[in-house]
């Protein structure tokens, strides 16, 4: 931050497990609450979806126009995140915080977009749903089938001042979609053969409400203040520290997000790493671009990645993780089916017998039972 800059912005997030809970009801009732306090408030953009209870409450409050964005000859509406910064209001009103803005746009995500507003010393309130989370992304698949597209790294959502869970049973949300109240009759069908199952969404408020207990408890400071005396001695060599081993297979993008969710549960570090072995020169454009893919998923969830050179894979890894004090390794088998899937299975002994004083996870792969 420069001398002249404002604070940074405060980021207050509603988080939800299903369209329909309340979220964006919730962010603009707290819009007008706000403004009857006298705070400068506008809308960036809110999405009501149809639903006039949510229409009305946008009514009385001053909204942004949206930018229009041409693609493919249609013309979209984003927030015009320029336009909120001039108008610098004390507080910015932001739906659908995952959201994937159009090709051609400033910015690729609305969280992006968000963070600008933050560091130009805007508060913002949002909305997002927990599915959205990167690393719940595999978790949700296989119990929903449904793939989320639009995902949000975890640190993003850590790094808000505020998450307040909206809450809704089940059973109340159903009811609410019977009534049209959540989406249109066509809309509400399709719905139900998806997330809107009751089992579904038993699970996903689960999760949510797992979610912002973490959220809470990450922001709590440790139990134990360290003393001046402990500083850099035992009770820092006992921290978790995880180890992520990274390879062109597809199954190395579950792992990441397995290893992040980890470590974030741990307060741990996380690091990644790759062995390039003397014959990556050889591999298919494919595989190497998968594993270029899989490094850069890594980084842009905030995991320090390296990689290093050798010709005993298995040894490289464990000497990498010994000399820096990891205590977990993550790591996945190939698929079954590989001409060297023997080989690999040997690989993963190996670096069990290797790491005797780690704890070593092989994180399941469970892309085949759905795609």
């Amino acid at each position: 931050m420069t001398e002249n800059a404002p604070p940074r912005g405060r980021l207050k997030v509603f988080l939800g497990y299903a369209a329909g809970v309340g979220k964006t009801y919730q962010m603009l009732s707290e819009a007008h609450a706000l403004r009857e306090h006298g705070v400068d408030v506008v809308i960036g953009y809110f999405e009501p979806h149809g639903r006039k209870e949510t229409i009305a409450l946008g009514a009385g409050l001053e909204t942004i126009p949206r930018k229009l964005v041409e693609y493919k000859n249609t013309v979209f509406e984003e927030m015009d995140t320029d336009a909120v910064v001039r108008r610098r209001p004390r507080v910015a009103i932001v739906d659908e915080f995952p959201h994937t803005n159009v090709p051609g746009s400033r910015r690729e995500k609305r969280w992006e977009d968000v963070r600008a507003l933050l560091d130009a010393g805007i508060d913002v309130v949002t909305t997002m749903n927990v599915q959205h989370l990167e690393s719940l992304n595999d978790q949700i698949w296989q119990s929903t089938g449904v793939r989320v597209r639009e995902t949000i790294p975890d640190w993003v959502l850590k790094e808000a001042d505020e998450v307040v869970m909206v809450d809704l049973t089940p059973r109340a949300l159903l009811n609410r979609l019977a009534r049209g109240v959540v989406y249109p009759p066509d809309r509400a069908k399709a719905a139900l053969e998806n997330f809107f199952k009751e089992s579904t969404l038993v699970a996903l408020r689960e999760l949510a409400m797992r979610q912002a207990a973490h959220a809470v408890e990450s922001r709590l400071p440790d139990d134990e203040p360290e003393s001046p005396a402990d500083a850099g001695s035992p009770r820092e060599s006992a921290q978790e520290r995880l180890l992520l081993v990274i390879t062109a297979d597809p199954s190395s993008a579950a792992l990441i997000r397995r290893g992040r969710r980890v470590a974030d549960y741990l307060r741990a570090d996380c690091l990644a790493v790759h062995v390039r072995e003397p014959a990556i020169a050889n591999l298919r454009s494919d595989r190497r671009e998968g594993l270029e893919r899989h490094l850069a998923f890594a980084r842009g969830l905030r995991i320090d990645t390296r990689t290093i050179k050798g010709t005993d894979v298995a040894q490289e890894i464990v000497e990498f993780a010994r000399a820096h004090q990891v205590t977990q390794i993550f790591l996945t088998r190939e698929k079954p089916g590989a001409m060297h899937s023997w080989f690999a299975a040997a690989f993963v002994q190996r670096i069990v017998h290797l790491a005797h004083d780690m704890q070593v996870t092989v994180v399941a792969d469970r892309s085949l039972q759905r795609e």
